[in-house]
């Protein structure tokens, strides 16, 4: 008898500790879908989540941090193109890659390093983002979304004079670069205003790491903190409509880059169906209007990248 009541008891704890496995099992599968759709997803995930989470950081005229800009309004028409809601996380240069991908890392020159693991936040990063060969290897980029150089800016009272450009733009960069010798000049680490990205260390020139924002570069020159600053073509269009007669540039530290729209490297169908968009908005002209209505001086430098596609 003492037997029977012990097999009962021991079946009993058998059957209470499979419900709690088989439990813990579904819990684990419905956490994991949950995941796979809120963070990380791709198109199929954004679309059945519906909404489409946009990473920016506040800069020039792709995100002013007031609810519009440039890539604001390029990612409203995305995320309805698409059928979903539009959903602006705000972020910042030192997070946005992690936000996006889950993985933090340091530039190292044209490499990486991963340091650890993060939260994904959002689904596709936009805010001017200019593709260098280090952020290729932790992103994909879409087709280019804006045209763009770095330059070298300096006050409008400076001794320095604009360099008269040959048509070789090597030639430019070098002549530009010998103007740097001990000199202060303002960059940007983890952005494409960093000097470690174009040599400067062998200029003589006197560089300092900036703590601002990107947006605040073009000031600190104009209040003296330093005597010259890299801006790329973006922030210095937009610096010199903003305060005119204040600075003036220099001539190109870079040879012509291009901005795109980062995907996680999970995300393939997301990235292709954004470049599908892209084309679209290219031959309707919509996207042509956004660049005027942003960046209206953008044509006089570079006509031939807004042309429309037929």
């Amino acid at each position: 008898m003492k037997k029977c009541t012990l097999d009962k008891k021991i079946r009993t704890l058998e059957k209470r500790i499979v419900n709690m496995l088989l439990t813990l099992c579904i819990v684990s599968i419905a956490a994991a879908i949950s995941v796979g759709i809120a963070f990380g997803a791709d198109l199929d995930g954004v679309k059945k989540a519906g909404v489409l989470r946009h990473l920016g950081v506040p800069y020039a005229n792709f995100v002013t941090g007031v609810g519009d800009g440039m890539d604001v309004e390029l990612m409203r028409l995305f995320a309805k193109h698409i059928g979903v809601k539009y959903e602006y996380v705000k972020t910042d240069w030192d997070n946005i890659f992690a936000d996006l991908t889950g993985k933090k890392v340091v530039p190292k020159g044209s490499d990486i390093e991963i340091t650890g693991e993060s939260p994904v936040r959002g689904d596709i990063a936009a805010n001017g983002i200019t593709i260098l060969p280090w952020r290729q290897k932790i992103v994909d980029f879409s087709t280019p979304t804006f045209p763009n150089q770095v330059w070298l800016i300096s006050r409008s009272d400076s001794p320095l004079k604009p360099i008269k450009p040959t048509g070789d733009i090597d030639k430019d960069i070098a002549a530009v670069k010998k103007l740097l010798k001990d000199r202060t000049l303002l960059g940007k680490a983890k952005t494409c205003l960093d000097p470690s990205l174009y040599n400067i260390d062998i200029t003589g020139a006197k560089v300092r790491l900036f703590n601002g924002t990107l947006n605040e570069l073009a000031p600190a020159v104009i209040n003296g903190e330093s005597e010259l600053t890299l801006l790329d073509i973006p922030d210095a269009l937009v610096a010199l409509q903003k305060w005119p007669g204040k600075i003036k540039v220099i001539g190109p530290i870079s040879e012509k880059q291009f901005m795109g729209a980062a995907f996680s490297k999970d995300s393939p169908k997301l990235r292709a169906a954004f470049n599908k968009f892209m084309d679209e908005i290219k031959r309707n002209g919509t996207f042509k209007q956004l660049a005027k209505e942003n960046y209206p001086f953008v044509f006089d430098y570079s006509p031939d990248f807004f042309v429309q596609k037929r």
